[in-house]
């Protein structure tokens, strides 16, 4: 036995203080917050087997019910003729409105088409510098919006200014300062009131799913604003696939994480470390949406951002939650 002090090993050279000692984790906080994993569940690549048999179940019930409405119209029409031919018009005009719904989504998909083709072209008339594609592309980008009085100022300052100009460059980049920059304030107002209810959402309400729905509904409905402001009017479905689209396009390339550097300069400061968590998740999943409005803009525009500056994420969400969590303007 060791009649002396016993001496342990251990580092103590620092002293430990309020200000130095490590932060308590929140053990209730999620993982990821509500926009990464709306976004996570819609990038999710489809699995062709689970697509055969939900076409094919679809198809069943499809079948079946035909099947059971035609036994249940003959029966009607033997047993009671009027109240048959009354069932058969009410099912032609089912039928109608099906037919009607069908053709809307298919010139939804058409005007999207229409608008990736006037992209491409766009691309490839900058890559080549290449005038008469460059002028096939803005005469396509004037019939797309023949029929918009808010772009009339627009493409009669065009017309007025396009035969000065003798590059590709110039030319696409005239069609976007006078034809497509009202149209991006109007989307970007869209997404600052996305941002807005997905921040405001997530702060105040505890329900544990109100988030992520909250979050994917307005995401949605952003998107399809976004896609109508630049003539690309998408029905059900084909908001569906924009929305695919854009939030496939930011999880490939990591944009759907936020960094510290966004949320200080929105916040401003301490801001997160004086209300709740549930305010800093909020602040997050409105950064996460504007940067989802900003994939729209880029995905819906028949231009891409070249002589006009690409909003700013960090502008966006200021705007959009300037006074909602404490926040001023002169907050960096």
């Amino acid at each position: 036995m060791t009649n002396g002090p016993v001496m342990f090993d251990d580092d103590m050279s620092k002293t430990v203080t309020p200000e130095t000692a490590p932060p308590v984790p929140d053990m209730d906080a999620p993982p990821v917050a509500a926009m990464q994993r709306v976004a996570q569940m819609a990038a999710k690549p489809r699995n062709r087997l689970a697509r055969w048999f939900w076409g094919l179940l679809g198809t069943l019930i499809g079948f079946f019910v035909g099947v059971a409405a035609w036994d249940f119209v003959v029966g009607l029409m033997e047993r009671a003729p009027i109240l048959g031919w009354i069932a058969v018009l009410l099912t032609g005009l089912f039928c109608a409105v099906l037919l009607l719904i069908t053709l809307r989504e298919m010139s939804a998909f058409a005007r999207l088409r229409r608008v990736d083709r006037i992209q491409i072209g766009a691309a490839e008339a900058l890559l080549d510098h290449n005038l008469t594609s460059a002028r096939a592309v803005t005469a396509q980008i004037t019939a797309l919006y023949r029929n918009r009085d808010d772009t009339r100022w627009g493409r009669d300052a065009f017309a007025d200014k396009q035969g000065d100009i003798l590059d590709a460059d110039g030319l696409l980049a005239l069609a976007e300062t006078t034809i497509l920059a009202p149209l991006d304030a109007r989307a970007r107002i869209e997404v600052e009131g996305a941002a807005r209810q997905v921040a405001t959402v997530t702060a105040i309400v505890p329900l544990a799913l109100a988030d992520v729905f909250t979050a994917l509904t307005a995401n949605m409905r952003m998107i399809r604003r976004i896609a109508e402001i630049y003539e690309g009017r998408a029905g059900t479905l084909g908001t569906w696939r924009l929305t695919r689209q854009v939030l496939s396009h930011l999880v490939a390339t990591g944009a759907v994480a936020v960094g510290d550097d966004l949320i200080g300069s929105v916040a401003g400061g301490g801001v997160l470390s004086k209300v709740s968590r549930r305010f800093g998740e909020g602040v997050v999943n409105g950064a996460l949406t504007a940067r989802v409005g900003v994939a729209a803009m880029e995905v819906c525009r028949p231009l891409a951002f070249t002589s006009e500056r690409k909003p700013s994420v960090t502008s966006l969400v200021k705007r959009a939650l300037t006074g909602l969590f404490g926040m001023t303007s002169k907050d960096h």
